[in-house]
């Protein structure tokens, strides 16, 4: 009996994560589970602490999952390379992406402590090797990255103040190292002093109505020592 009834949970979840494998159907079977175990993780957890709305929570695979996905529609991260996700709240993007590339290294960062406890028990509970959360403001870390990966945290000058100082020199990418930002809606004001940006609108990758407005932003920056 309970051993049915934990196949039967399973194989629901997993028809959930299809969404995933839809777009990227070249995951290994580990990578499959990972992501299929999102939603029982994120669950639990957020009954103890909300880190991600009730609405969004039943939909968890396309607003969060395939959301902070979108950033790897535009760059994939070669092994070795150092990402830095910077006010990751629950995980987003850094845990889907760190499950997506499992030869990078992810920082998860964010200044509120119980959100990073919640980092830290999904990437426990998914035996994540790749990933190091951080209870920290992100001006206090004093590593480079290749690149700054978040979710629409702060208008982009507010944002690019932030991450000053942590982008690593050499780049290990066809594209320069840099930003790349979740954003949505209309971005020329908040962009027009960033020429070398680059947009990329989500609705090129899925066909889902939720993307209709959602971007990636990408803004290279210059390393400073």
């Amino acid at each position: 009996m309970i051993v049915n009834m934990l196949f039967l949970r399973y194989t629901k979840v997993r028809m959930k994560a299809e969404i995933i494998f839809k777009y990227f159907p070249n995951l290994s079977e580990s990578q499959r589970v990972q992501f299929a175990l999102l939603e029982d993780l994120y669950k639990d957890w957020n009954l103890k602490i909300n880190v991600v709305s009730r609405k969004d929570i039943e939909e968890l695979f396309l607003r969060h999952v395939l959301h902070s996905l979108g950033i790897a529609k535009i760059q994939e991260f070669n092994p070795n390379s150092a990402i830095l996700d910077v006010g990751t709240g629950g995980g987003f993007p850094g845990i889907p992406l760190a499950i997506l590339f499992p030869e990078s290294q992810f920082t998860l960062v964010d200044s509120i402590g119980k959100k990073i406890k919640v980092v830290e028990e999904v990437v426990e509970g998914l035996q994540l090797k790749n990933v190091t959360p951080i209870n920290n403001r992100v001006e206090e870390l004093n590593n480079h990255y290749d690149f700054i990966v978040s979710r629409a945290v702060a208008a982009m000058p507010t944002f690019v103040h932030w991450v000053k100082g942590k982008i690593k020199k050499e780049s290990v990418h066809g594209r320069r190292n840099g930003i790349l930002y979740l954003k949505g809606g209309v971005l020329s004001e908040e962009l027009k002093n960033y020429k070398t940006a680059q947009i990329f609108d989500l609705t090129d990758y899925f066909t889902e109505d939720f993307f209709e407005t959602k971007k990636v932003v990408y803004l290279p920056l210059k390393y400073r020592g």
